[in-house]
């Protein structure tokens, strides 16, 4: 396994996806796996993905669940998990907030009240470090939490929070996602209602969840991961929480990335690895180089060519992203790549 490979000299900006000869659940001690988009979608198991976690998991690897949704607590998504048939107990899941919940127990007294903007989630993984959760500014909190609270959370709580701040309070937030994933579609996240409470206070939370330090740390003290792999599908919460906590990762396209966002990627957004699903936990990653021309992988040549991404050649579909990332993210450099991959992509139909 290359931990660096694809990396430039000062090995702080990856040019282009690392090659693994081992199996990456053989490579791996603990994947740090997301949920929505990686696992399941709207609630029904993705394909391929209950058979390879099984997999992964026989042959010894150890898989926990890392979501920044404050929502339900790990009992309620152990118990989903399993149904699915994906056995899980609830130590293997760890939430945002619980990672909160530790960041407002180390800055208020042992036992202090806490005002709730969420659901049971939050509740439980207060109670969990000896706080009290409470629901008014009223009760004298100590401190606000706020986290997704779903979909009827009723609009007098964000005005609690409000009271609450507006008195000196310290807010934090288990996350500030803008969105979440729904059966019917996009819904607005925690972070849209962390907007409504900054507005209205001028206030600043301190956020516990992907991709800051926090979760990672909740994360690795949970796990006891020697050599973690974080499995997600998103650029901006689990590639970059990977980044942040200096860790390789793996971006399956089962969820919000494509093809276009994945070779736009600034540094912080980039993955060690890139696969169709769960079924790249179960194989090596092939070597992405420069060939004669441009950058290969497999059969296929990426090159920059008439100010756009080109590619040559032929062969497995994601081969051909991988050699298209290294040549996009050799070109930008530590920045975001902006040529034109239109071309490339739908000969990939990525």
């Amino acid at each position: 396994m290359s931990q660096t490979a694809g990396r430039s000299a000062d090995r702080s900006v990856r040019t282009c996806p690392g090659g693994s000869r081992r199996a990456l659940s053989e490579a791996y001690d603990t994947a740090l796996l997301d949920l929505d988009g990686v696992v399941y979608a709207g609630g029904q198991a993705i394909a391929y993905a209950v058979d390879s976690l099984g997999t992964a998991r026989a042959g010894g690897m150890h898989l926990a669940y890392v979501t920044n949704n404050a929502l339900r607590t790990p009992d309620a998504v152990a118990a989903h998990l399993t149904e699915l048939g994906i056995p899980t107990g609830a130590s293997d899941v760890i939430t945002s907030a619980q990672a909160a919940a530790r960041l407002v127990s180390e800055q208020v007294p042992a036992g202090a009240r806490v005002l709730v903007i969420g659901g049971e989630g939050l509740r439980v993984a207060l109670r969990e470090r000896g706080l009290e959760p409470v629901d008014s500014a009223d009760d004298d909190p100590a401190a606000v939490v706020q986290g997704y609270g779903g979909p009827d959370m009723a609009w007098g709580r964000f005005a609690e929070a409000c009271y609450a701040i507006a008195r000196g309070v310290p807010w934090f937030a288990s996350n500030t996602d803008l969105t979440i994933p729904s059966a019917r579609g996009i819904a607005p996240g925690n972070g849209a209602a962390v907007e409504v409470v900054r507005i209205a206070t001028g206030a600043e939370p301190q956020v516990a969840g992907k991709p800051l330090p926090p979760m990672h740390r909740e994360t690795i003290l949970r796990t006891g991961a020697e050599r973690p792999l974080v499995v997600g599908d998103r650029l901006d919460t689990d590639i970059e929480g990977a980044f942040n906590g200096e860790v390789d990762s793996l971006l399956v396209l089962t969820g919000v990335t494509d093809g276009a966002r994945l070779l736009a990627a600034p540094p912080e957004h980039r993955p060690t690895y890139v696969d169709a699903d769960l079924r790249g936990m179960l194989t090596g990653q092939p070597e992405v180089g420069p060939v004669q021309g441009g950058f290969g992988c497999g059969g296929w040549t990426a090159s920059v060519r008439d100010g756009e991404l080109a590619l040559d050649g032929e062969g497995e579909v994601m081969d051909g992203l991988r050699a298209l990332c290294a040549a996009a993210w050799t070109e930008a450099g530590d920045g975001a790549c902006t040529l034109d991959a239109g071309k490339a992509l739908s000969r990939l139909g990525v």
